[in-house]
């Protein structure tokens, strides 16, 4: 019996499995199979855990259309949904849910991630950065990046705005990991997630009684007035304390170690004052290097025509953004980091109405990062070999174990 194509050129015995694996020796690059399937045509199939051929959408213009497109949807309990795992339930907010209920939840929590309400956090972040620098400059070498500034960081800011105390930072940074961990099991996953809801709820409860000026004790009020259950605040609580420190560690730590392999863009960004090559070199770094690596997931409510190739109602699929911020259509000699770019549009915070709702302070944050380490600490240099750097390919974000440097 032929066997029946699954797009053009493609059969189904040739589909390759996703997520694909870094070639050795590029870390900072998507894998190769991915850049041989955007060569192909911008949609081929890929096959998932379960057995499932969603397809893959490699190019920038067709992923900022899907992602943009009313008849896509990002609800995890769809049949079709090309689940990274063996959940098919929602416990993690509205990151995984669609309007109206996704708009509903997300507009409760926006105010404080304005540009202008993220601006006024900058000072405070300055402050938390050259602290954590004056420790390191005080402290032992080599030591480990990561967690001496790269996890702090963040964390400490996603605390202070969310009122979370940061006391409880080692809890909630152990949990993460695990969900985020694609080789976590289904029962781990749910048990760390579990764990932190329930670490929400019970602080939700005594910013119910007692609030402060913090982002939870906006939910908490909400939930006093009926507009939100508390389940529903805690499940927020949890969504933006993971996506508050984990992303953003990630970034400063491989931001640090891609540009200690190009000594050329770090001297750039070490020697300059103008905060606008700072902030450009972060557009550029988010590019480059895009940590969320395993595909933004959705899948199809109507059929939809893309590119010639027919996307049915039910099909789903995968699209990886760090192959769309390496199409060389949209960005020249893409494989390249140069922070002199105009990278602005990127997808590495995605696109559409589900786009990054934290995007502003994780810029943020980097400028004040990428624009303080290096000229503080001009000698800063890998304290071992880049082959011996454990990487994270086992996570749905990509980054590093440990970065031990010195200077």
């Amino acid at each position: 019996m032929a066997q029946t194509p699954t797009s053009a050129g493609q059969h189904a015995a040739e589909i390759p499995e996703f997520p694909m694996p870094r070639a050795a020796g590029c870390p900072f690059d998507p894998p190769p199979a991915l850049r041989e399937q955007q060569e192909a045509g911008p949609l081929t199939k890929v096959r998932l855990w379960d057995g499932s051929t969603p397809w893959l959408v490699t190019r920038y213009t067709e992923q900022r259309a899907l992602m943009a497109d009313p008849r896509v949807s990002a609800d995890i309990t769809r049949p079709g949904y090309p689940s990274p795992a063996a959940a098919r339930t929602n416990s993690i907010g509205f990151i995984l849910m669609d309007d109206p209920e996704h708009a509903r939840l997300r507009r409760m929590v926006t105010a404080p991630f304005t540009i202008k309400r993220v601006e006024a956090l900058r000072p405070r972040v300055q402050q938390i950065v050259d602290d954590l620098i004056d420790g390191l400059l005080d402290g032992p070498r080599p030591v480990d990046l990561v967690e001496t500034f790269a996890l702090p960081v963040p964390s400490l800011v996603i605390c202070e705005l969310l009122g979370v105390p940061y006391a409880d930072h080692d809890f909630f940074q152990d949990n993460s990991r695990t969900i985020i961990n694609r080789h976590s099991t289904m029962e781990e996953r749910g048990a760390a997630l579990g764990r932190l809801t329930d670490y929400l709820d019970g602080l939700m409860s005594r910013k119910r009684e007692c609030p402060a000026q913090d982002l939870l004790s906006g939910l908490a009020e909400r939930v006093n007035k009926g507009e939100l259950s508390q389940s529903e605040a805690a499940r927020t609580g949890v969504l933006l304390l993971i996506a508050g420190h984990e992303t953003t560690a990630n970034m400063i730590a491989l931001g640090t170690l891609a540009l200690l392999q190009h000594p050329e863009q770090l001297a750039a960004l070490r020697e300059t004052r103008d905060p606008k090559l700072v902030a450009g070199a972060v557009e550029e770094l988010l590019r480059y290097l895009h940590i969320t690596h395993s595909g933004r997931r959705r899948v199809a409510l109507e059929d939809i025509a893309v590119a010639g190739q027919l996307v049915r109602a039910g099909d789903g699929l995968v699209i990886p953004n760090d192959i769309g911020n390496r199409d060389p259509d949209a960005f020249t000699d893409p494989d390249h980091l140069d922070i002199h770019r105009d990278a602005r549009h990127h997808v590495a915070f995605g696109f559409g109405v589900h786009q990054c709702l934290g995007q502003p302070l994780a810029r943020m944050e980097l400028q004040v990062v990428y624009g303080t380490l290096y000229r503080r600490i001009p000698t800063l240099r890998l304290a071992a070999e880049l082959n011996d750097i454990p990487f994270k390919h086992d996570g749905s974000v990509y980054g590093v174990y440990e970065l031990p440097v010195t200077w």
